[in-house]
């Protein structure tokens, strides 16, 4: 089946998995490799059905309804949809309030 669209990954969204799967690989490289290969595949699935992902409540509540998610246990993938293309820009542990991410990322900026 040809993909519709094109999934890309944002600098900040390939920084967040970087650190999430060095995190991981301190204690197991193997649950490394398994983590990112379940989010790598989770999102190169947006490429044939990109709006099956939910808008970001977080967002929404704030009228911001261009940002869609996927939830990968316990991680967040949060990208938009632009023409035929997928960018995905976060990686977020949904564990943490999302708004406390936003926030410490826009201070780092």
């Amino acid at each position: 089946m040809k993909s519709a669209f094109t999934v890309e990954w944002a600098e900040t969204a390939r920084d967040d998995l970087s650190e999430i799967i060095d995190y991981i690989a301190a204690d197991s490289a193997p649950n490394a490799l398994a983590v990112l290969d379940r989010i790598q595949r989770r999102a190169d699935g947006l490429a044939t059905a990109p709006e099956r992902g939910r808008v970001v409540p977080e967002l929404r509540w704030n009228g911001i309804t261009t940002y869609r998610e996927l939830v990968v246990p316990p991680w967040r993938v949060i990208y938009r949809i632009h023409e035929t293309r997928v960018l995905v820009v976060s990686v977020v542990d949904s564990r943490r309030q999302l708004e406390d991410l936003l926030l410490a990322r826009f201070l780092r900026s």
